[in-house]
């Protein structure tokens, strides 16, 4: 059985009063820019190492 068929009438409507109002409050919410920066790029994971060795710098 599902809940609605345990409601009265009086609770059935006031369901779909708020059916009726959720819509509205959906599209009034914006949805955040996706930022586009490179993350992996700016802590430096990807950038390459140097090392010294024998006096001379060395890279991998």
């Amino acid at each position: 059985m599902k809940l609605i068929d345990h409601l009265s009438k009086e609770q059935i409507l006031q369901l779909n009063k708020f059916k009726a109002q959720s819509p509205k409050n959906k599209q009034q919410k914006k949805k955040g820019k996706q930022e586009k920066i490179n993350w992996a790029e700016i802590m430096g994971m990807s950038r390459q190492t140097h090392y010294k060795k024998n006096g001379a710098w060395r890279g991998k």
